[in-house]
């Protein structure tokens, strides 16, 4: 057995190993080809193109030049629920799709490549997490929107980062005591902020976890104006030097209207265009992946985000294949916990776009 085999049977998690595959790169008039094509395929086809923060920049400029979205994924299921198309196309990971189509059963998703997961995603297996559950009956189960539909449906609530902190807040003031799940940095985050009971499953983004507590400290020596900007998915002790703590639009927000040049951002640096198309003038940084413990297995950016491109997306216009189904049963369950989050946010006028 090799040193990083046996490293992997070490490693407490149930996701595969993340494709190595970097975003593609193309040529100048071969972009202008692709866009102009899949262009014409989205009007051919009544198809919306909806990307989230974290995919190539090729891929959120073509979804803002054709009347499609960039945004958080439950942002980006919204939107297609409201847009008159009827197939929508969702450049990001698999739970966003299945989300997607889970509040618009009656439209056709279709996604780039099918493979594209996510590591919350496949760190939380249903079977698992139900076990788990059932373990803990006496708890409320809430999930982060980072989950499969199986594990939205065996949950009592679905909560983006943005409104987490107000639903955990309220169950707490009910006394109900939490099962949280998948995202153990998240979930410290809230319990350190609420105080609430809460049980963690042991689960990560593999992105966020990278980022390094004692280099982020010397960067911010370096930079001692910068302004520190971190998801809530980052371990604690990135999390404690934030200026900002909070979701993708969050921080997004917090760039264009802080009174600062500089920014240090610790979360998928797919964020950084927007950031700099909303605020050209501003310095943005990487918070730090490397140092002591490095794997840099991500870099800060999501491999499977990476696996949307310009060539996948044309592929399945014109194939047609790549589409989410969700099983029925399924899906009327997740409704439920998501509609718990949107009934909550509607009644206290609170935003629910958010999760990473």
């Amino acid at each position: 057995m090799s040193k990083a085999q046996a490293i992997r049977m070490e490693r407490p998690r149930y996701f595969r190993e993340q494709p190595q595959q970097a975003a593609e790169r193309v040529s100048g008039s071969e972009r202008d080809r692709l866009m102009e094509r899949i262009s014409d395929l989205l009007r051919e086809r009544d198809a919306v193109l909806v990307a989230h923060y974290y995919t190539d920049p090729d891929l959120q400029i073509l979804a803002d030049r054709t009347g499609g979205y960039v945004s958080d994924s439950l942002d980006m299921a919204r939107f297609g629920a409201e847009h008159e198309a009827s197939t929508l196309v969702v450049a990001g990971v698999r739970f966003m799709g299945e989300t997607a189509k889970i509040l618009t059963p009656e439209k056709r998703v279709l996604m780039p490549d099918l493979e594209a997961t996510c590591s919350l995603d496949e760190g939380c297996p249903p079977d698992a997490f139900s076990a788990w559950c059932d373990r803990h009956p006496d708890r409320t189960v809430v999930v982060y929107a980072n989950t499969s539909a199986a594990v939205k449906a065996r949950a009592d609530w679905v909560v983006t980062s943005s409104i987490a902190l107000d639903i955990i807040n309220h169950l707490k003031a009910r006394g109900e005591k939490i099962l949280w799940g998948p995202d153990k940095h998240l979930g410290d985050y809230l319990q350190r902020e609420t105080g609430a009971d809460m049980l963690l499953w042991d689960g990560s983004c593999i992105v966020h976890e990278e980022f390094k507590g004692l280099e982020l400290e010397k960067l911010r020596g370096e930079h001692p104006e910068a302004k520190v900007l971190v998801h809530p998915e980052s371990p604690r002790a990135v999390v404690e030097q934030a200026d900002v703590v909070g979701s993708t639009s969050k921080l997004l927000e917090a760039v264009t209207t802080m009174d600062a040049r500089e920014f240090i951002v610790a979360t998928d640096a797919g964020i950084f265009h927007k950031m700099l198309e909303s605020a050209p003038d501003k310095v943005l940084l990487k918070a730090p992946t490397a140092g002591r413990g490095a794997t840099c297995s991500s870099c800060a950016h999501c491999p499977w985000m990476a696996l949307n491109g310009l060539h996948s997306l044309l592929r399945v216009l014109e194939r047609g294949d790549n589409e989410i189904q969700v099983d029925e049963a399924v899906a009327e369950k997740a409704r439920v916990s998501l509609g718990r989050m949107m009934d909550f946010a509607r009644a206290h006028k609170r935003a629910v776009a958010g999760d990473a």
